[in-house]
C-alpha cells in the first residue's frame, strides 16, 4: 500500500519510510499536494529501470525478460509487422 507524507512528515517520519519500503511498501513525497518523489523497494528498481530504459515507444515486447532465452522473443515480437490502424467510421 503507498504512503502519502508531505516533506517535513517524511524527514520527522524518515525511519518509518525505510522501514515500509523494506517490507515492500512505497512512500510518496507530496509538496504542496502534488506527488514529487517516491521511496520503493530496492527490488522494484530493476523493473523501474528497465520501464525507463524501454521508453514509451519501445511497448510491451521491451518489458519481456528476466529468464533465458527472453531476448529472443524481444527480437522477435519486434520483427512483427504491424498492421495498419482501422479506420474511424465518420458519422453524420
Amino acid at each position: 500500500m503507498t504512503k502519502m507524507l508531505t516533506i517535513d512528515e517524511g524527514k520527522a517520519k524518515f525511519t518509518r519510510c525505510l522501514r515500509r519500503a523494506e517490507a515492500g511498501d512505497a512512500v510518496v513525497f507530496t509538496r504542496r499536494g502534488k506527488p514529487i518523489a517516491a521511496l520503493v523497494p530496492a527490488a522494484e528498481l530493476a523493473q523501474l529501470e528497465r520501464l525507463r530504459a524501454a521508453g514509451p515507444e519501445a511497448g510491451l515486447a521491451s518489458l519481456a525478460g528476466g529468464w533465458d532465452g527472453s531476448e529472443d522473443l524481444v527480437a522477435s515480437i519486434a520483427k512483427i509487422r504491424r498492421s495498419r490502424g482501422r479506420k474511424t467510421p465518420r458519422f453524420r
